[in-house]
């Protein structure tokens, strides 16, 4: 029997194609109900009606309200299989050919054998990127690492450049918008008019790869313009410049519109051509080849529950209002309320919150060091958080964020995926980014009018989280030094009846 490729919104690129008829279903169902970012449901949309309109006559595209409209009662369908637990028990009900995962630099079967191979040791990240680098010959020269060293985070954590605006870097090559995303437009506005989805975020030009072909120029545009200064850089954040040295590809990767060993293998170009430093090469190689395929990994070897069960911290608290709205006043969809006063004062969070509502986007310090560190401080829920995560970035899967949310950036799991909460006071958003300097805050202050919500956070998180945390060993000096703080309770009390951040 002919079998037709039934491929799903993250199976859009050439690599997921193996020349057969194929079948592309937009089921309405999928964000009915939800609230969404605006950018994320423009570009998968855009995603989609692009990649049929490529495939021509081989495919039959399906515009429907459920799946089930599209699938049931065939028995010619062969799917690649998917990337979520919901879709991957569709493809089963329905009775496709399944054939083995693509879309990641190694398979499950290779994540299964070294998870044997540990025989009771923590499966750390760092050990599983050096075994794939070792494999696969990554940035490496014989048996040792390219540069000498596996890790090059030491010599990644570059402050901004002190009174700059940005790094100076040409803007990013911008996709051109065509009839498809005018469509899209018209289809989501209707949407939202009849209820049938809740959008937030800024209506603004489509700035992530909807296509193969655009996903590839983003490569080479990154490639040559700014990934020599990726690693410096990648941890740094300057408030006029939300793109900074990144790739802004991991959108259009999440998409499988870019095959990621192809990715790797152009980056790793550039290192071989003495085009980029290895630290940069390094940094971004980690990124895809080690992060990202381990996130994978870890969704399917922790289990289904992993987000909604995990909870070491006892973190209670609802999403906040100034997350739902991303940052803005829900009855004027400003960034100040109805008497002119800002909804957020604190800088870090008012800009990021702020970037994310324009773009869908901010790169992962901001993600983690400033959104996650706040709601871990703030106790909350580390399921609501992951799922607003999984909504408000154009990234965003339901595989990549368990591990990144509800692991490492709320310590939910009890070390599974990090050994220590990443939590820090004001001091590190003063080293990292330009938001303190102009803040009504202060980063150093703790107690009073001017006591940054961040600092004085930290103190009052580690208050509430001490029991959990106190048979960590890397918490000792953290834990110490909240029993040696004279103001402990009145920064607890003042944290706790906090109104304005």
């Amino acid at each position: 029997m002919d079998r037709t490729r039934w491929i799903f919104l993250d199976q859009l690129g050439p690599h997921f194609d193996d020349g057969g008829p194929m079948l592309l279903v937009e089921s309405r169902s999928s964000w009915r109900g939800r609230t969404l970012h605006r950018a994320k449901l423009q570009l998968i949309l855009s995603a989609i009606r692009h990649r049929a309109r490529d495939l021509g006559d081989r495919v039959d595209f399906r515009q429907v309200e459920h799946y089930s409209e599209a699938v049931d009662g065939r028995d010619d369908l062969q799917v690649i299989d998917p990337t979520s637990y919901r879709a991957r028990r569709l493809v089963r009900r329905v009775g496709a050919e399944i054939l083995p995962s693509r879309g990641f630099v190694t398979s499950e079967a290779d994540f299964a054998a070294w998870a044997d191979s540990r025989t009771g040791k923590r499966l750390l990240m760092e050990d599983f990127y050096r075994g794939v680098r070792e494999r696969t010959g990554v940035l490496m020269e014989g048996r040792e690492p390219a540069g000498g060293r596996w890790n090059h985070d030491h010599d990644n954590r570059e402050r901004p450049p002190k009174g700059a605006a940005s790094l100076g870097l040409p803007p990013p090559l911008w996709p051109a918008e065509d009839d498809i995303d005018e469509e899209v437009r018209h289809d989501i506005a209707r949407w939202e008019r009849d209820g049938v989805v809740t959008l937030v975020g800024a209506d603004a030009p489509r700035r992530f790869a909807a296509t193969a072909a655009e996903a590839e120029a983003a490569l080479a545009d990154f490639i040559e313009v700014r990934l020599p200064d990726f690693g410096p850089f990648e941890d740094a954040t300057l408030g006029g410049d939300w793109t900074m040295a990144h790739s802004l590809i991991s959108a259009p990767m999440n998409l499988g519109l870019l095959d990621p060993r192809r990715v790797i293998d152009a980056v790793e170009a550039a290192y071989v051509a003495g085009d980029a430093p290895v630290r940069s090469v390094e940094g971004f190689v980690r990124q895809v080849m080690g992060w990202r395929d381990y996130m994978w990994h870890l969704y399917w070897h922790l289990g289904e529950d992993y987000a909604t069960s995990n909870n070491a911290l006892g973190a209670r608290e609802a999403l906040p209002d100034v997350f739902a709205s991303l940052g803005r006043d829900p009855s004027t969809g400003e960034p100040t309320d109805e008497a002119g006063e800002p909804v957020l004062e604190a800088n870090c969070l008012a800009e990021t919150l702020d970037g994310l509502h324009r773009h869908g986007w901010s790169h992962h310090i901001q993600r983690l060091m400033i959104l996650g560190n706040w709601a871990l401080q703030r106790g909350v829920r580390p399921d609501l958080l992951n799922q607003w995560f999984i909504d408000m970035y154009v990234d965003g899967t339901p595989w990549v964020m368990p591990g990144n949310v509800v692991g490492m950036s709320q310590h939910a799991d009890r070390g599974v995926v990090a050994t220590k909460p990443y939590a820090s006071g004001g001091a590190y958003i003063n080293r990292m980014t330009d938001h303190c300097g102009g803040c009504r805050f202060d980063p150093k202050v703790r107690l009073g009018p001017d006591a940054c919500p961040v600092t004085a956070g930290y103190w009052a998180f580690l208050d509430r989280a001490a029991p959990a945390l106190a048979d960590n060993p890397r918490m000792r000096q953290s834990l110490s030094g909240l029993a040696g703080l004279s103001d402990r309770e009145a920064v607890v009390a003042q944290e706790r009846e906090r109104t304005r951040w």
